[in-house]
């Protein structure tokens, strides 16, 4: 195994004060790594990167089709969310369609990621509900899945359910790494998440966002998930948010979704290319400008959309007293696999 390396260099003044180490990998379609930092072949769980993978199955069960999800719908089941109200309405209003209510939601609740949002709560005394949960869009559609197969909702999030078998067994072929290899553990909403090769991971979304070699149905799936997510990014994160802006940014030419733990995965579909980061120490202040900058060497965003993204690319340090002191820097030089 190869060891990480240094991504990001946290300076204050002229000193580097912290540094945050990960891996990352570049592929392409059919697998083959084209660029790595650190141990392309390093086991990571995907965590909430999954979800765009996992809205494939919503579709292909006939869920989405069988309930008239909306694009937006589609969406929001890809997202970890900030639960603002255009969130939360949009879970709710796929929980209506498939008979469900907020109760059958197993994913837990959380207050909204969005402050304003979570600070008007608390001054109307409201509680988060688990349609606050940034997952409850993909918890939303599982349940959709479960109705629309027959399946029991109860138990919906356990490894051993029908829902779940057919969430691994979708991520399994899109990542081209076989289902009895995928290491399974416990998200953070309760369902099972998924451990692979970080390079695995970005030839997922390679083919997600250029399934040509698939087979047919499966790539106009795809093409539907990268659709939905382009056209409606504020569902899959939220104002202030990297995903979200990476998407308005680019004008969808770019698609990406955070995971926890320091993971990222986005594809180019005009490059057929797919991107995977992991931050070893789990730091989300350093995995967007890590993905910034890749995507810079690359030669993959204008310079026009570099300068829209400059507060994630290298955002600054901040004190006490609102006075810049530092900023959050990448330090790396991609290269071709030895």
């Amino acid at each position: 195994m190869k060891r990480s390396e240094t991504l990001v260099r946290v300076m204050r003044g002229e000193l580097a004060e912290s540094a945050h180490r990960g891996h990352l990998a570049v592929a392409d379609a059919q697998g083959r790594v084209l660029y790595e930092l650190g141990d392309a072949d390093v086991l990571v769980f995907a965590r909430s990167a999954a979800k765009p993978l996992q809205a494939i199955a919503v579709a292909e069960s006939g869920a989405a089709d069988r309930f008239g999800l909306t694009g937006k719908e589609m969406a929001v089941i890809c997202a970890s969310h900030n639960g603002e109200p255009e969130h939360t309405a949009t879970v709710l209003s796929i929980l209506t369609k498939i008979g469900k209510t907020a109760g059958d939601l197993q994913c837990g609740a959380h207050e909204p990621y969005h402050k304003p949002t979570a600070d008007r709560m608390k001054a109307f005394g409201l509680s988060p509900t688990h349609l606050h949960n940034n997952c409850s869009g993909k918890h939303a559609g599982m349940l959709a899945v479960a109705v629309a197969q027959g399946w029991a909702a109860d138990g919906y999030v356990n490894a051993e359910h029908p829902v779940q078998k057919l969430m691994l067994e979708t991520f399994a072929q899109m990542s081209g790494w076989p289902t009895d290899r995928i290491i399974l553990g416990t998200d953070g909403c309760g369902v099972p998440v998924f451990g692979l090769p970080l390079a695995h991971l970005a030839a997922a979304y390679a083919r997600l966002g250029s399934p040509d070699a698939l087979e047919p149905k499966r790539g106009k799936t795809c093409r539907r998930i990268v659709d939905v997510i382009r056209s409606h990014p504020r569902m899959i994160a939220g104002r202030d948010r990297f995903d979200t802006q990476l998407i308005e940014a680019t004008r969808g030419r770019i698609i990406g979704k955070m995971g926890a733990e320091g993971i990222f995965a986005l594809t180019v579909p005009e490059t057929g290319l797919g991107i995977a980061l992991k931050i070893e120490d789990g730091a989300m202040r350093a995995v967007y400008p890590a993905i910034v900058e890749a995507l810079r060497q690359l030669d993959l965003i204008a310079p026009a959309e570099l300068a829209r993204l400059e507060s994630f690319h290298r955002p600054f340090v901040m004190n006490r007293r609102g006075e810049i002191v530092g900023r959050v820097e990448p330090d790396f030089r991609l290269r071709k696999p030895e």
